[in-house]
């Protein structure tokens, strides 16, 4: 038999990836021409918002209300001028962060003009979110117990609408372990401490024809290249391929008119430091090189991605990743399609490995209500790996449901797992509204998975999480599952959850 390299596999691949992609046009063509149109139906102005709730004031608009009193007279003032009295005067906001506050009402302050043209507007917006849950799970092998907490926290620092300057920090947990306290189980008994100081993000974001205007005055020279510098969340392939956060250089450009598209945008990024292999196992010396495209047509979205790792050889060397999706409605059933390959160039591992993984994902609204119908399905062949990811994300998976989802808070696991190593499976659910608001809401869903490779890891399970919003900062999430699996017996997890947002 022939020998083929693993980089001549590549790049046929890579060959019929791009043939894929010339012939999307061709296809778009000879599909049925019913596409969405624009309602005719219209709404008075009057209408418009109506029903929104009041806007939640961010932490740093908090922080000036207790330095500035007269803020909230002012807030006094302004909702009764709202209530139809209109030759109320409604005197200025004092501000420390910027005069323009996020979602507010009122005039636009001019800004101050750079030497470059470019007029800045600076505001200062502090949010997160801190998560706190009791939970207890068991797979049929491990069992865990515990209290688990996690701290988001970020800084938003806008100059434009396009430019910012973005920290992040998430100072309870560290590569996958959370400060609470172990009840039992695996772990035993005691606290758990993973205090990290370390900087989660911080980045800059722009867009150069944005901050140089006067080079290209009347915006015909195509200068419109969006970029961003720094430590940052990566995502592509819905989080199958890549879903890390990586010390990264990234150059967008948006709006091109490509193969017959209405729109594309193509970006390149180069990326290292901070790299979680497949097993979410970090990987100092990795670097990571990638090409994203995105096209729209008619009725599709389509995505074609490339990624190269070149790692270190003690977590298992380098390895090419391709992505394909597309993305569309048929008639009233919301359908997204994937493909995404993996290969090592040096001797497979749980870092990074030769695998397929095809995912199906299908949903829709019934007619008598706003709720949702999906189902989702997959097909994994050998043993897929991801480009980068991180250790509180579990496997590439965890987009097929409730089921398979890492929770991203302590030891609880997916009652079905969430790697897709020679494996099929799938996940049906059901996710009801039990008010227009959507504050309270619930999702059940059913699944199960075979393995193609002859090991005993055949799974089925059952679960479901509800979900209700006690205020505009809290929402309590309480959510379970049992499952059975062929080999390690019956297998059982419970959680309760509480999520403060800010």
């Amino acid at each position: 038999m022939t020998h083929v390299s693993p980089r001549t596999r590549v790049a046929t691949v890579f060959g019929i990836a791009i043939s894929a992609l010339v012939s999307v046009r061709h296809s778009e063509s000879a599909d049925d021409h019913h596409s969405l149109e624009l309602s005719d139906e219209v709404i008075p102005y009057e209408e418009l918002g109506e029903g929104f709730i009041e806007r939640p004031k961010p932490v740093t608009e908090l922080i000036e209300d207790i330095v500035f009193p007269q803020n909230r007279e002012r807030d006094a003032l302004l909702e009764e001028r709202n209530e139809g009295n209109p030759d109320i005067v409604v005197p200025p906001r004092k501000t420390i962060f910027g005069d323009n506050p996020f979602l507010g009402l009122g005039a636009i302050t001019p800004g101050v003009e750079t030497p470059t043209g470019a007029i800045w507007q600076p505001s200062l917006i502090i949010f997160g979110e801190f998560r706190s849950a009791v939970q207890t799970f068991n797979d049929g092998e491990n069992e865990i117990s515990q209290w688990s907490n996690r701290f988001d926290l970020f800084a938003n620092y806008y100059l434009t609408p396009t430019e910012r300057l973005f920290l992040g920090v998430r100072p309870l947990d560290d590569e996958g372990r959370f400060t609470g306290y172990n009840f039992g189980g695996d772990r035993g008994s005691g606290g758990e401490e993973a205090f990290n100081f370390e900087l989660r993000s911080l980045y800059f974001e722009g867009d150069f024809g944005e901050l140089f205007p006067r080079l290209d005055p009347n915006d015909s020279g195509h200068l419109d290249y969006g970029f961003s510098i720094g430590r940052q969340a990566v995502n592509f392939q819905d989080g199958i391929m890549i879903n890390d956060s990586i010390d990264a250089v990234g150059i967008t450009r948006s709006s091109l008119f490509l193969l017959g598209s209405s729109a594309t945008r193509i970006t390149a990024m180069f990326g290292l430091n901070q790299i979680h292999r497949g097993d979410n196992v970090r990987d100092r010396n990795a670097q990571i090189y990638g090409l994203f495209l995105s096209s729209d047509y008619e009725k599709s979205t389509y995505d074609v991605d490339l990624a190269y790792v070149d790692g270190s050889q003690k977590t298992g060397g380098d390895g090419v990743y391709l992505g394909l999706a597309q993305t569309r409605r048929f008639g009233r059933i919301n359908s997204t399609l994937r493909a995404n390959f993996s290969w090592a160039l040096d001797e497979g591992s749980s870092a990074v490995d030769d695998g397929i993984l095809l995912t199906a994902q299908l949903s829709r609204t019934p007619t008598w209500n706003h709720d949702l119908i999906y189902l989702n399905a997959f097909v994994g062949i050998d043993n897929y790996t991801s480009a980068a990811r991180d250790p509180s994300v579990g496997g590439p998976l965890g987009n097929m449901g409730i089921l398979y989802a890492a929770v991203g808070l302590g030891d609880y696991g997916a009652a079905l797992g969430n790697r897709a190593e020679d494996a099929i499976g799938f996940g049906l659910g059901y996710q009801h509204f039990f008010d227009e608001a959507k504050r309270r809401q619930l999702i059940g869903e059913i699944g199960g998975r075979l393995s193609t490779s002859g090991a005993n890891d055949d799974a089925v399970a059952i679960g479901a999480q509800y979900q209700r919003v006690l205020n505009d900062n809290t929402i309590l999430v309480l959510g379970g599952a049992g499952s059975y699996h062929e080999e390690r017996g019956a297998g059982y997890g419970a959680r309760l959850e509480m999520r403060f947002k800010f």
